[in-house]
């Protein structure tokens, strides 16, 4: 059957709603009288994961098959090697460092398309299944996770709703809520809440994230650019200005409208998968803000990347500062997430950007405190903070968004 006539990638059309809610009917029948389907629900998972691969790109689904594969080897062979009490740092450091190797592979194959690196395996959602593999890896090293179930994880790694940008959810998590179904009074309080998440999804990605990027965006951007040509310097700051509020918006909502469908689904199915948003952009400071947006990515690198470094660096005592310390560390957290985004030289300027901002924001904390009774701090301050930060992080948007380079061709 050719699904080609409809857009079938994930929450990218109000058509895939239609497949989605009807696939979800057994599902919602089966957990409101205290049962769960586990076998229906991993067949509906992996058709509608293959359903979003074009017909002609089956190579993706091929490819999703010989990853998993591949990181089902790694990561029992690791459980395996820690049951036998074995704890050598180098094996642990092998075994991410080979759950990572097909997303490196990927990224670089992106960014140097002409490179043609062989045996890439290239596939919608690579990056948060990645994600999820090595945090389950480090977490068998902790002791954390001394089991687990082949079922269970495949189920985890494979649940639909979060596959292609998250929100990323935890194992042990996931693995408490898969294979038992809730009470009635607590499904039915879900449901409400599944139903909300999805009109409110409705409304950021398909009303406000439309306005702002179909209809708006363009507009802008097209004046930016004939403004920039025309070295309309006043008028193209005014422009340039417009462009950084509205791909802010847009970013936000679709995004967000992207992680309230993930979340919706996950409630129809039984499944609390953690919120990705919490009003981002009423952040006082910088490091608020990365504890409100896509914060279950956020808290993966602090969790997996920067709490990671910082004990290694002090239990090898690289650093006596523990100021400086904490600078390298956040250097690090997020040059890796530029990385992560891409190897393009924006997405690395944006992860510098947040760490510089982030390492300021802690110095002005450390100023404040030395100095609270001389500063002022009242509803005026905090809203100036949230203007500010506000501002800044439209600005690292900007960058992110690519579009200085697009000025610049421009100008050249």
């Amino acid at each position: 059957m050719n699904f080609n006539f409809i857009n079938l990638q994930p929450y990218g059309n109000p058509h895939y709603f239609i497949y989605l809610m009807i696939g979800l009917i057994p599902i919602i029948l089966g957990l409101y009288h205290g049962h769960r389907f586990k076998i229906y629900e991993c067949i509906f998972s992996v058709v509608f994961l293959f359903l979003v691969f074009d017909a002609d790109k089956w190579q993706q689904g091929v490819s999703l098959i010989i990853y998993l594969l591949i990181e089902l080897v790694i990561t029992y062979c690791y459980l395996y090697y820690r049951k036998k009490g074995k704890n050598k740092t180098w094996v642990f450091y092998l075994a991410v460092f080979l759950s990572i190797v097909p997303l490196i592979m990927v990224k670089v194959q992106t960014a140097f398309p002409k490179a043609k690196i062989p045996g890439v395996l290239a596939f919608l959602g690579i990056s948060y299944i990645t994600f999820k593999t090595v945090q389950v890896i480090m977490e068998i090293r902790d002791g954390a996770i001394k089991e687990v179930n082949l079922g269970t994880y495949l189920r985890f790694l494979l649940f639909f709703p979060t596959f292609s940008s998250g929100p990323i959810d935890r194992y042990r998590r996931f693995a408490k809520e898969c294979d038992i179904a809730p009470k009635r009074d607590q499904y039915v309080n879900d449901l409400g809440l599944a139903t909300r998440y999805l009109f409110q999804g409705f409304l950021y990605k398909f009303v406000l994230g439309w306005f702002f990027g179909t209809y708006w965006l363009p507009r802008i951007s097209r004046m930016a650019l004939i403004a920039g040509t025309a070295n309309g310097g006043l008028k193209l700051s005014w422009w340039l200005l417009a462009y950084m509020y509205c791909y802010s918006m847009y970013l936000f909502f679709d995004f967000a409208g992207y992680s309230l469908f993930a979340v919706s689904i996950s409630y129809f199915m039984g499944i609390h998968t953690p919120m990705n948003f919490n009003k981002p952009f009423l952040s006082q400071n910088i490091k608020e803000f990365w504890n409100r947006w896509h914060m279950t990515l956020s808290f993966w690198f602090r969790d997996y990347i920067y709490m990671r470094f910082t004990f290694f660096a002090m239990k090898k005592k690289l650093f006596k500062n523990p100021v400086r310390l904490s600078q390298v560390a956040y250097l690090l957290l997020f040059l890796v997430m530029g990385f992560w985004h891409g190897l393009t030289w924006y997405y690395i300027v944006y992860g510098l950007f947040h760490a510089i901002a982030i390492i300021i924001n802690d110095y002005w904390i450390r100023y404040k405190k030395k100095h609270k009774d001389k500063l002022p701090s009242n509803k005026f301050t905090k809203c100036l903070s949230i203007f500010v930060t506000f501002n800044v992080v439209c600005f690292s948007f900007l960058i992110f968004s690519g579009f200085l380079s697009q000025l610049w061709f421009g100008w050249m």
